[in-house]
């Protein structure tokens, strides 16, 4: 293997996790070039071979973890052409070709100006398969069937959106001049590399479907869901999709539906219109505009009238012994969520000063005001020791990681830097992810135990906050090794993993970097409390195999 004039001495040999117990001392085998675009828990041909998937509930597409055992214990190659990513802004609009060399999306998707082959690049128009003519039209008159022309998606109190089929998150990019932050996400599916398009651009997504299982988002966080051409049958199923919409919409929030039933007379769609307003009606939700090819919800979080059609048999309520905050590996409930009493409801103002509000959901877990604040100014002074230490210059860094986010306050102290934070919260950890959104930040469950829903090379800083000692001795059968393997598949060539953890974590992980193809070094900064604690700066190496 090359990297730069340095020749390295792993071998290419793939290994499976029963076959290796440790680390091995000469240094980690590299995977074959053909796992160069390897997505576990998405592994077509892994999940080929599962019997009893429910392919017309998409089940195929959902999270099908191959056992740990089964999983390669060797590191992911970048492919033999790849280049270090286009840096944001201009990564919006363009990305090297070589590093997702897929044409399928630009030859079925070009006539809607998705994406276009440029020479050595790909070229992003900033269109979709309903606004073919550009986001930026799209998203205005949006906003102006929403106020009845009179003003844009802030002005209807737009921060947050669920951006359902996002395909390369054109709608996305076009929604951050607004301030408004959007989780995207779509399945790996035919729509060949849509997330890894999305990715590679800057963007945040996640691969994701609605299927059978609840999405890894926490209730009540989104002022919009949006659904263009997203290939979801929302009136099949006695609504069971929509209701998870519901879940995930704030009371006032907006359901954007840009798709075929909202404005085609012919074949089924005039009948699926109709199921799609009587499922709707039956929510208690309001159609509020109808106009070119979108129609448009609004749900007014009506507790009295969801009670009204529940006695008269209607609409099934859930049961309030349903946690519908915690959304990890839940099924789908065939149920209505019952809105939270009007003065329950935390009145959130816009971002920048929604970042720094405590979030009243917070309480119910025992944090208290003056936690939230100690931690906040915490991380403030934290994230600037970082930049100093990585010698980074301000658009080095653009795809963000928080692995154990707590409340958010990693992330909330890098708003001011041009980049976007994944923020994860382990579901055996305390649940803070409603809080996070309650920020006006994004973020997703998820057990490190298991890979991440992402293809490789997609993160240029990954954080970890005492998240090895979290899982250390927990039981669930992962090691240290595991979890740094995951991350070596996710983060960038010469991107940055921040660990911060007690000493012998720390002393652990340094002694076994290099093995990975990282360069690590220890550092002694203020901790918690103004205890000193130590932190672990590695770089993963740009090597390809030869």
């Amino acid at each position: 293997m090359d990297a730069g004039k340095q020749w390295l001495s792993n071998k290419v040999v793939l290994n499976f996790r029963a076959d290796v117990r440790k680390t091995p001392v000469e240094g980690m085998n590299v995977c074959p070039l053909n796992y160069t675009e390897y997505v576990p828990c998405h592994d077509l041909k892994y999940i080929s071979t599962l019997k009893n998937l429910n392919y017309s509930r998409r089940e195929n597409f959902e999270r099908n973890c191959p056992p740990l055992e089964e999983q390669p214990f060797c590191l992911i190659p970048p492919p033999k052409e790849y280049k270090i990513p286009i840096k944001w802004p201009i990564s919006k609009d363009y990305v090297w070709r070589s590093n997702v060399n897929h044409s399928h999306l630009a030859e079925v998707k070009g006539g809607q100006n998705w994406v276009h082959e440029q020479g050595k690049l790909w070229w992003f128009p900033g269109g979709g398969t309903h606004f073919k003519h550009g986001a930026s039209e799209y998203i205005h008159r949006l906003g102006n069937m929403i106020t009845n022309g009179t003003g844009d998606l802030r002005a209807a109190g737009v921060v947050q959106v669920l951006d359902v089929g996002c395909g390369v998150a054109s709608f996305s990019a076009y929604l951050l001049p607004l301030g408004i932050q959007t989780m995207s996400f779509a399945p790996k599916d035919g729509h060949e590399n849509q997330i890894q398009f999305a990715l590679e651009r800057g963007i945040g997504a996640m691969i994701a479907v609605l299927g059978t299982t609840q999405l890894p988002y926490p209730s009540n966080s989104f002022e919009m869901v949006h659904c263009s051409r997203c290939r979801v049958d929302w009136h099949e199923n006695d609504g069971i999709l929509l209701k998870e919409v519901d879940r995930l919409l704030r009371a006032s929030g907006y359901f954007v539906y840009s798709a075929p039933p909202a404005y085609r007379k012919d074949k089924d769609y005039p009948h699926q219109w109709e199921k799609l307003m009587n499922l709707t009606a039956s929510m208690c939700w309001n159609i509020i505009a109808r106009q070119v090819q979108t129609a448009i919800w609004f749900k007014p979080g009506d507790r009295a009238c969801q009670l009204e059609k529940e006695k008269s048999k209607s609409l099934v309520l859930c049961d309030q012994a349903h946690d519908p905050e915690q959304s990890w590996k839940k099924p789908l409930q065939n149920c209505l969520t019952l809105s939270p009493e009007a003065e329950n409801i935390q009145q959130l103002p816009p971002l920048p000063e929604r970042l720094s509000i405590f979030p009243k959901r917070l309480e119910k877990i025992g944090i208290t005001a003056e936690n939230f604040s100690a931690d906040t100014a915490f991380w403030q002074r934290q994230v600037s020791e970082y930049w100093k230490l990585m010698n980074v210059s301000k658009d080095d860094i653009r795809n963000v990681m928080d692995m154990n986010s707590f409340y958010g306050g990693f992330a909330a102290a890098l708003s001011t830097k041009p980049v976007w934070v994944m923020n994860i919260i382990p579901p055996s950890s305390r649940n803070t992810l409603p809080a996070i959104y309650d920020r006006g930040l994004i973020g997703s469950f998820h057990d490190w135990c298991e890979p991440f829903s992402t293809y490789p090379r997609t993160y240029d800083l990954i954080h970890a906050f005492r998240l090895f000692s979290h899982y250390r001795g927990n039981g669930r059968g992962c090691q240290i090794e595991d979890i740094i393997l995951e991350v070596d598949r996710i983060l960038r060539p010469l991107g940055f993993f921040i660990i911060r953890d007690g000493k012998t974590i720390i002393s652990e992980v340094a002694d076994i970097a290099p093995m990975f193809l990282w360069d690590a070094k220890v550092y002694n900064l203020e901790g918690v409390g103004n205890q000193g604690e130590q932190l672990l700066i590695c770089q993963k190496k740009f090597w390809i195999t030869v």
